[in-house]
């Protein structure tokens, strides 16, 4: 599905988060750094755009992984037009079966993509092995706002208007069809702290960005 959308995956994230998905990365790669990272995985890079952004911080190397070659062709070519080749590769991988060591990065970074995981407690589960003791664990990802004006809103626009921006600009009417309902249902807030916690991390922490139209959790691995 994703290959389908990848040309235009870049536009119209854009258009449909009226541009505010810069800003939440930026919060992101805010967290990352403050934990001084060395290596750094990015699950369900896309086309790079967040692991391109973790390029600012210090880490000596930065693997994206995501199960799309036509993302990754799109994130490849931005890395080298980047000149960051020597720092950032990517890999095509499930991120419920990751082929990397147990302890291997002492940050797991996935941005909107937790909510496309076949088997969320796995793909978790999976993030929780690879990462050191004492790693953090950054997602960024949709949520239902709580306010209830602001959450019909919320519904109004991803279940009704959204798709149909994204008909405009693309010619899979499915796929965004798909990730309006993925976004809508995803357990978020209090909900996936909960799931977090089951999974094995601590200190987590849930940071709301727009009303709660997004949020950026962080975790810890003791």
């Amino acid at each position: 599905m994703f290959d389908t959308i990848s040309e235009k995956y870049d536009l119209l994230n854009n258009i449909i988060t009226f541009r505010m998905d810069k800003s939440w990365r930026r919060k992101v790669l805010k967290i990352v750094s403050e934990c001084h990272p060395r290596h750094i995985l990015d699950v369900a890079t896309g086309t790079g755009d967040m692991a391109i952004l973790l390029g600012k911080t210090q880490a000596e190397n930065i693997i994206g992984v995501d199960i799309s070659k036509g993302m990754l062709k799109i994130a490849n070519e931005k890395i080298s037009a980047n000149k960051l080749d020597g720092r950032i590769h990517t890999e095509v991988q499930h991120a419920e079966s990751l082929s990397f060591a147990d302890c291997s990065f002492d940050i797991v970074n996935i941005s909107y993509g937790v909510r496309n995981f076949e088997n969320l407690e796995k793909g978790l589960g999976e993030m929780y092995r690879v990462m050191q003791s004492d790693g953090t664990i950054v997602i960024l990802e949709t949520s239902v706002p709580s306010n209830k004006l602001i959450k019909f809103g919320y519904l109004l626009y991803t279940e009704h208007l959204m798709p149909r921006i994204a008909r405009i600009f693309s010619k899979d009417k499915n796929a965004y069809a798909y990730l309006s309902k993925s976004a809508i249902n995803f357990p978020s807030g209090d909900k996936f702290l909960s799931i977090l916690e089951e999974s094995g991390f601590v200190k987590v922490k849930a940071y709301p960005q727009l009303f709660g139209a997004a949020t950026i959790y962080v975790g810890k691995k003791q």
